[in-house]
């Protein structure tokens, strides 16, 4: 597996927002100055150790005040910067970018997890902006979620478009089979969940199964005695209204993607 270099990816980040120099700053006077960036409403934070590091690529000292995970208030102190005045003021905008978008994710995806048995696990998706996937997931298994897939490489997942060029699901997950141990499938009907679970699938997705949906082809893999083979995974249409019901489904995995792709940001603020 590749390896993946937040630092790198931070500092690039970094360079975007700086482009040729920081104009302004360098009018600045090259004096030392400490500021706190502070939480301006409720939310679980997450990401303080990246708006550290992006600080400290420009040679500034951060202090983390408040951990990720915890639940913040608005006014609480979440992190203490010592620099350079020009320094710290070039980092700003992309370390609360950070903290903004990561405590999003966190706190949407707590939100969720307390609306499900605890048996059921929330997961993201690769639904997320590129170059962010990494730091989206963390922030997801911060709030209490789970990763899923990270990349392509990690495990096999048949899905609809793989099964539409193939022309046929049992020849698929007979050639994945040959290669591998573990596999997931996405299915539409109970039939074709019926089948990869006969066939040895590892996950099953339920695609766009509504609660009864899922509950009736539960109740048929049961009759089968397929039900304990295999995880059950409901995904599509999921939302903070209706995410109960389908967690009382006795489903064991609840994918969503807006909590990567449709993220309302936390408000911070650097004050000096």
């Amino acid at each position: 597996m590749l390896s993946f270099n937040p630092k790198k990816q931070l500092s690039q980040f970094l360079a975007e927002d700086i482009g040729k120099g920081d104009i302004t700053s360098q009018l600045l006077s090259k004096k030392e100055i400490t500021v706190k960036i502070i939480s301006r409403e409720n939310a679980i934070v997450a990401g303080t150790k990246y708006a550290k590091e992006i600080f400290a690529i420009k040679g500034c000292k951060a202090k983390i005040i408040t951990k990720d995970g915890t639940k913040i208030k608005p006014n609480q102190d979440i992190i203490e910067i010592t620099g350079k005045a020009d320094k710290i003021l070039t980092c700003e905008r992309t370390a609360l970018n950070i903290l903004t978008r990561m405590s999003g994710i966190a706190t949407q995806t707590n939100e969720l997890v307390k609306k499900i048995p605890n048996k059921t696990k929330l997961y993201a998706t690769r639904k997320t902006a590129p170059g962010l996937r990494y730091f989206d997931k963390e922030a997801v298994k911060i709030g209490g979620g789970e990763r899923h897939r990270l990349r392509l490489d990690e495990m096999v997942m048949i899905k609809d478009n793989h099964i539409a060029v193939e022309q046929s699901l049992s020849s698929l997950i007979n050639k994945t089979k040959k290669k591998y141990k573990k596999f997931e499938v996405e299915v539409e009907n109970t039939d074709d969940a019926v089948l990869a679970a006969e066939k040895g699938a590892t996950i099953i997705m339920l695609d766009n199964f509504s609660p009864s949906q899922i509950t009736r082809t539960i109740k048929v893999l049961k009759n089968k005695k397929l039900r304990n083979k295999v995880l059950l995974e409901a995904s599509g249409g999921i939302n903070s209204k209706n995410i109960s019901k389908y967690g009382k489904t006795d489903v064991d995995i609840i994918s969503i993607g807006s909590i990567t792709n449709s993220v309302k940001g936390i408000d911070f603020s650097l004050e000096i």
